[in-house]
């Protein structure tokens, strides 16, 4: 493979087709290239790919992910379930990707090896313009990106030419660049570097003059140069000169999966530090989460680059109860004698005072780990020049924004990659290959947690395959968790973190928190948690929620709230959420307000779906509900929810909450069944199936509904032999009741019964049922009919069309259908409608007429399109694919396959390599 996207986007993968230029497979290779872990959002695919375009479009995403995917294979961009895209290619193959580890690699090298890999990482841009001729403002902007990270790159190259007295390289890329861009001081200085001792004092003073003429007075770093260059100061910044304090601990452990943040926020530091500005960053996290190791890798690869020394303090924000936070005037007092000429300052804010001047016209680095506040970092800050602070803290010290220019910096656990890399350290490399499935389950409990895998790696030392396969399993065990992450021989231990952070919180958001680890989760919306708020005692939810966020303990990502699998699990079992007492009240109120806020908010989605179900769900009752207003919005909303409605159908039957367990699975199957996720449906609805019949407010008609979505969901499984039991059942349940509910659901119990029997004549050729079914389709019209039911009634005779279809009764069929379409085009079921035009198309079709057949496909495949019913939408292209190669329009039915492969793609695979071998010949 040979990726390229630093100048025309070229992708060749040997034996596919290649994709060169401004097209949209290339522009996604470009954008997911170019984006952070190689992953990027559908949602912002379709913005950088169709900038014109409004409204979001799935499909379109899911078309140029196709097309790329061809190129690429699967196993390089993978399906994923997820609603994102992401890359995964050898990193050596992609010329940005071998710049950015070129970058990375030359971090730790001395200056000449620097010069070298840096002058090969800036050979990989072979034009002046990364992703040349892509259009969009999202890729103007992406341009410039790139183009900035080449000239940090520019710069790094520079600095290290010039500490390794590389004159040649220096002297040549310096008066490049200082030509090139006459409007930056950064070329400027290095070009004084380069070439300044050799001017004539008069050309240096006018040139010197000109620059100082249009930007003003030079900042600290360049004001030294031109000093160096008149003969006034010695040589600046040559490596190994730094002068002043060095406090910088020793590094901790190794850093491991922070390199692209590493790298950008070195890249960054130098590229305001080369412009005479100082930076102040801010790294938050959780406990443990790896804050202070990340902040003094960065100080180790920034020291160099700050002459005047570095200064550490130890601001103990979260040390405990017995361990008072670092009052801010002591540090001064700490930092002020090591920055000459000494204060006289006697208040805390002339002591502040005097540490911004004293760092006005100063290099330093400065590192304040594990800060408690903005107020207890703001007077210890700097004011003007090139100094650098990098600040950690549990909280994300949001107040700084008001007083500083804060770059904020938000870490969160390890990719697996990493995880396992940790664990593995311990493990002679002879026999990991023997650990590695319980390492794996290690570091799926452990979630990524940098802290969470270093106790683990402790104790996994002289541990045998036994051990660690006991050590996983225990670690599975929900209430052992927080003793399984304690090591008994060491100072690690998970738990005393979480509970320092935890202690630092008001009493309601103690008490939110552990309400949200009752929660299943994953993720939970701002609704769901605001109606936790009314469970027992009401709290202020919204405030107990933001202070969560702050404190990194609960995480905001895609509008959607979500709790780290540890902070749960310590949550859940070691936090009192009220006064000391039983909780079980509000338990079990904070469990009725989690399952009634899904059941009430994905019925309201499902009214959308499946307007003709009625469940008695009845109506809300302290809970919000968010009415979609469409059934495009419907199922977006359902695709973001439904990990946490399964997850809620799971938290019911572990509760013995039978109301929920059998309507959860109910509100859910529309969905279940357009998005093709029958195994999840059958769980589901094998456990609603029990619970209705033992919860005493079901009636017959409510068991009869389950039994019906049980067999139809076998039936999209093509297990229609299962499908007769639970029919029969309903129609059992449903012929006691002679209302006119009772009536309607013996109706559609009959029209199923009769469909999954035609499927079982179609297999088998077996008259006996395809006269059962049609008697069944008959008796089912004749009850629609009774009860003026448009909708049941044009169902029924699309199914006695279809019989027609089987027999060869064209006649009859086509007069059948024709009459269905009369019924159903009246009402609102665009559903049925779909229905009865997909079968009409196919009666038109084996009747030789092409040209009538060819637009109601069609239009039944646009329908299904709107409503996101995938698995229909599909049969229905499938059919209208072949109509369209007998009319000899062999493009569009190459389209047709192509979104058929799509939506295959996304019910999890099955009969893509099928479709992809119809649309070869067709090219």
């Amino acid at each position: 493979m040979d990726g390229r996207v630093l100048g025309v986007v070229n992708l060749e993968v040997p034996g596919r087709k290649r994709i060169f230029g401004p097209t949209k497979p290339a522009a996604l290779f470009g954008l997911l290239v170019t984006s952070t872990d190689l992953r990027c959002s559908r949602k912002e695919v379709f913005g950088f790919l169709w900038p014109e375009r409004p409204d979001y479009s799935r499909q379109l995403v899911e078309r140029a992910m196709s097309d790329l995917r061809k190129v690429l294979g699967e196993e390089h961009l993978p399906q994923t379930g997820s609603g994102f895209c992401v890359l995964r290619v050898p990193r050596e193959s992609v010329d940005y990707l071998r710049f950015l580890d070129a970058l990375e690699r030359a971090e730790r090298l001395p200056w000449p090896e620097q010069v070298e890999v840096l002058s090969r990482a800036l050979a990989e841009f072979s034009d002046e313009e990364p992703l040349r001729g892509i259009p969009g403002k999202a890729f103007a902007a992406l341009r410039l990106k790139l183009g900035a990270a080449r000239l940090a790159a520019v710069r790094r190259q520079l600095e290290a030419a010039w500490q390794a007295q590389d004159w040649k390289l220096l002297g040549g890329e310096a008066e490049r660049w200082y030509r090139s861009l006459p409007d930056e001081d950064w070329p400027f200085h290095y070009y004084l570097l380069a070439r300044g001792r050799e001017l004539p004092p008069m050309e240096l003073e006018k040139i010197v003059k000109q620059w100082t003429g249009r930007f003003g007075t030079p900042g600290t770093a360049l004001q030294r140069v031109i000093d160096w260059v008149r003969g006034e100061v010695p040589s600046p910044s040559i490596a190994g000169s730094a002068q002043g304090p060095n406090q910088l601990p020793a590094p901790g452990r190794r850093v491991l999966g922070r390199s692209d943040l590493i790298r950008s926020t070195v890249e960054l530091v130098l590229a305001r530090q080369a412009a005479g500005r100082g930076t102040v960053i801010v790294i938050s996290g959780m406990a443990g989460i790896g804050k202070t190791t990340l902040a003094l890798e960065l100080a180790g690869r920034l020291r160099d680059r700050f002459s005047d020394g570095a200064l550490y303090a130890e601001l103990r924000g979260f040390a405990g109860e017995a361990t008072p936070p670092a009052d801010p005037e002591h540090v001064l007092d700490r930092f002020l004698p090591e920055l000459p000429p000494y204060t006289r300052a006697a208040t805390a804010e002339d002591k502040a005072a005097a540490l911004r001047s004293a760092l006005a016209h100063r290099s330093v680095l400065m590192v304040l780990d594990d800060a408690r506040d903005a107020r207890q970092v703001v007077p210890l800050l700097p004011g003007v020049g090139i100094s650098t602070v990098i600040v950690t803290s549990r909280s994300k010290l949001r107040d700084l924004r008001a007083k500083h220019e804060v770059q904020f910096c938000q870490i969160e656990g390890l990719d697996e990659e990493s995880a396992m890399a940790l664990l593995q350290e311990p493990i002679d490399p002879r026999n990991r290959a023997a650990h590695t499935q319980p390492l794996a389950d290690l570091v799926k409990s452990c979630a990524g947690h940098p802290l969470a895998l270093t106790v683990i790696a402790g104790r996994l030392e002289e541990r045998s395959l036994g051990a660690v396969v006991e050590l996983a399993r225990q670690l599975k065990e929900e209430r052992r968790t927080m003793e399984v992450l304690c090591d008994p021989q060491g100072d690690l231990s998970f738990e005393p973190a979480l509970n320092l952070s935890v202690r630092a919180l008001s009493e309601e958001a103690r008490r939110l928190l552990w309400q949200l680890a009752i929660h299943p989760g994953p993720s939970i919306g701002w609704g769901a948690v605001m109606d936790l708020g009314l469970a027992g005692e009401s709290i202020r939810a919204d405030r107990a929620l933001e202070e969560l966020a702050a404190a990194n303990l609960v995480e905001l990502r895609d509008d959607r709230y979500r709790l780290h699998d540890l902070v749960r699990n310590f949550a859940r079992y070691r936090i009192q959420p009220l006064p000391p007492g039983p909780c079980r009240e509000l338990e079990e109120a904070t469990v009725r307000q989690v399952l009634e806020h899904q059941l009430q908010n994905v019925r309201a989605c499902d009214r959308l779906l499946d307007a003709g179900r009625t469940l008695p769900v009845g109506e809300p009752d302290e809970v919000t509900v968010a009415e979609p207003g469409g059934q495009d919005r419907a199922m977006e909303l359902l695709d973001t929810e439904y990990d946490t409605v399964r997850g809620c159908i799971g938290l019911a039957i572990a509760r013995g909450a039978e109301r929920y367990v059998w309507l959860l699975p109910m509100v859910l199957v529309a969905y279940q069944w357009r998005r093709h996720h029958l195994t999840a449906a059958l769980e589901g609805l094998g456990a609603a199936r029990e619970a209705v019949e033992r919860f005493e407010g079901a009636t017959p008609v409510d068991r009869a509904m389950v039994y019906r979505m049980l067999a139809g969901t076998h039936w999209r499984r093509a297990e229609y032999e299962i499908a007769v039991g639970p029919l029969n059942r309903a129609v059992r349940l449903s012929s006691g009741d002679d209302s006119a509910v009772g009536r309607l659901s013996r109706a559609r119990s009959l029209h199923a019964l009769a469909l999954t029997l035609r499927k079982l004549a179609v297999a088998t050729d077996d008259q006996e049922c395809w006269a059962r079914a049609e008697a069944h389709h008959l008796t089912a019209l004749g009850l629609y009919r009774e009860l003026a039911d448009p909708v049941g009634e044009a169902a029924a005779l699309g199914g006695i069309g279809t019989i027609h279809l089987d027999r060869g009764e064209l006649d009859e069929a086509l007069a059948v259908c024709r009459e269905a379409r009369l019924v159903v085009e009246p009402t609102s079921d665009q559903g049925g409608l779909a229905d009865v035009l997909y079968t009409l198309a196919k009666v038109h079709l084996v009747r030789g007429e092409r040209p009538v057949a060819l637009p109601l496909f069609e239009e039944a495949g646009g329908i299904y399109r709107r409503q996101e019913h995938w698995p229909n939408e599909a049969k229905v292209l499938w059919t209208y694919a072949d109509a369209l190669v007998a009319a000899g329009r062999r493009e569009e039915a190459v389209a047709v396959l192509e979104r058929v492969v799509v939506l295959r793609e996304h019910m999890g695979g099955e009969g893509v390599p099928e479709a992809r071998r119809r649309i070869e010949p067709l090219r």
